[in-house]
């Protein structure tokens, strides 16, 4: 129905209901209603970390500065970067050379109205190029409908209110799928803690990670992307799968630890993960070999849960090279009590990302209410 198209984003005039028309609802491009300015240069002299007004880049607050460029509050579009992101400023700021700043008449829009409306609209999307930039030009040409400046006030107001209640939801969520994951980690950390006081007590042994496994490294052999063979199987490096092959190296269950990469000391990504059957291995991760797969999983578990600062070398090229692994001292109880333990971590792993998926989606669902909302707001129907 005519009713429930969303706002339209080409120079074209949609159809527009009846009732929309005699309220006072008008079909207008943008550039007829606002108009994207250019942002200027600031150099770095004049950017004082205790300046009184803030500088505002593509995405958002980029420092302060004694100096203001515009002097009311307004909108920010990341013109290049971040092209097509918008932001709110203050109400003196400093626009750079990458972004646009939005003027308008004040006595026909309500500033939040527009605000509300170029982010539904998507400017991102227009971004084009190597170094993603939007043009004003094709900005102007999004046509949209506008009610009077008290129907702009009202809508403003529903949005702010729903809004609201969607960032505290929203806020809700994102703690209890932060806790979830806190859960299984302090239950980790809280297994091999205790780990520690057993090896003092003698009911557990602490041995080096070589004197429990084989290296079967030399075996790796890296193929650069140009020349591998597309395939089914697995082709791994420090973080996991990064490509599909027609050949493999290996065909066991083993593990496979990170060598190099930022992950080792930001731990974004499991460090520490077991493969299985026909795989292809490159030199960016350590393979072991164990006796049974009950010890490789509590070894994987056990290394994805401490840090491993102290064997890595490097900070710009973090490494974690084959001597410094042999050296990872593992607190080892015996096979009947490590089963245990995997079995444990098992399951609480699996009802934990039960939860996230639950949290993940509550969130994804929220954002969907926001679009829905927006959408009624730009069509009327609020």
């Amino acid at each position: 129905r005519q009713a429930q198209e969303p706002p339209v984003r080409q120079a074209q005039e949609p159809p527009v209901r009846q009732a929309q028309v005699s309220q006072g609802w008008e079909i207008k491009k943008l550039g007829e209603v606002l108009k994207l300015e250019y942002g200027k240069p600031l150099s770095n002299d004049k950017r004082i970390s205790n300046g009184i007004y803030p500088i505002y880049g593509a995405n958002g607050e980029k420092g302060k500065t004694n100096e203001y460029y515009y002097d009311k509050k307004t909108i920010i579009v990341g013109r290049k970067g971040s092209a097509g992101e918008i932001n709110l400023t203050e109400e003196r700021f400093w626009p750079l050379d990458v972004t646009y700043f939005v003027t308008f008449d004040e006595k026909k829009y309500e500033l939040l109205f527009l605000f509300h409306l170029l982010n539904y609209l998507e400017l991102t999307k227009l971004a084009k190029g190597v170094k993603p930039g939007i043009n004003r030009n094709e900005v102007y040409s999004i046509s949209s409908r506008f009610p009077p400046l008290p129907e702009q006030q009202r809508i403003v107001a529903i949005l702010d209110e729903a809004f609201a209640a969607i960032a505290t939801a929203k806020a809700n969520s994102e703690r209890c799928l932060s806790l979830s994951k806190a859960l299984f980690e302090s239950y980790l950390q809280g297994v091999f803690s205790n780990g520690k006081l057993k090896i003092e007590n003698g009911e557990w042994e602490e041995k080096k990670l070589n004197q429990i496994s084989e290296n079967l490294d030399s075996k790796r052999i890296p193929i650069t992307k140009n020349v591998r063979d597309k395939g089914s199987i697995p082709y791994y490096g420090a973080s996991g799968i990064v490509d599909y092959v027609a050949g493999y190296i290996f065909d066991e269950d083993l593990l496979c630890v990170s060598e190099d990469g930022a992950n080792l000391l930001a731990r974004t990504y499991p460090i520490a993960f077991s493969i299985s059957g026909k795989t292809w291995v490159n030199n960016h991760a350590h393979i072991l070999r164990f006796e049974n797969i009950i010890s490789q999983k509590y070894v994987e578990l056990y290394l994805n849960s401490i840090k491993l600062d102290d064997f890595v070398s490097g900070m710009a090229q973090p490494k974690l090279n084959q001597a410094m692994l042999n050296k990872i001292p593992i607190p080892l109880p015996s096979l009947a009590e490590q089963q245990s333990i995997v079995q444990k971590l098992d399951a609480l792993s699996s009802e934990t990302k039960k939860l996230e998926t639950i949290y993940q989606n509550k969130l994804h669902n929220l954002e969907e209410l926001k679009k829905s909302i927006l959408q009624k707001a730009f069509n009327g129907e609020l």
